[in-house]
């Protein structure tokens, strides 16, 4: 649950359900469902950046663009290094 403003997908426009559909293609397959989904079915960190679907679009792209599965890093490397950069960042994601 986001402390801001949020749109929720049953008001998205064709712009925010746009960002949110093309990022989420580019993640593999087992990133697909949300860890702690919002009653919409995106998570919480994604609806934190509807406000700005272009933001939303590039940032979470970005991530699954490194979390791509042909890149040299396993999915293990990949959750300890985003685990590591989270409690460094006292990040509760």
């Amino acid at each position: 649950m986001t402390w801001i403003k949020t749109v929720p997908m049953s008001q998205a426009d064709d712009r925010l359900r746009a960002a949110i559909e093309g990022q989420r293609h580019l993640y593999p397959i087992e990133y697909e469902q949300p860890v702690h989904p919002t009653d919409d079915g995106t998570a919480g960190i994604v609806g934190s950046h509807t406000l700005i679907p272009d933001a939303l679009f590039h940032a979470f792209s970005a991530f699954g663009a490194m979390m791509a599965p042909d890149l040299p890093l396993t999915r293990r490397q990949h959750e300890m290094i985003t685990t590591v950069v989270s409690a460094t960042n006292r990040c509760v994601y």
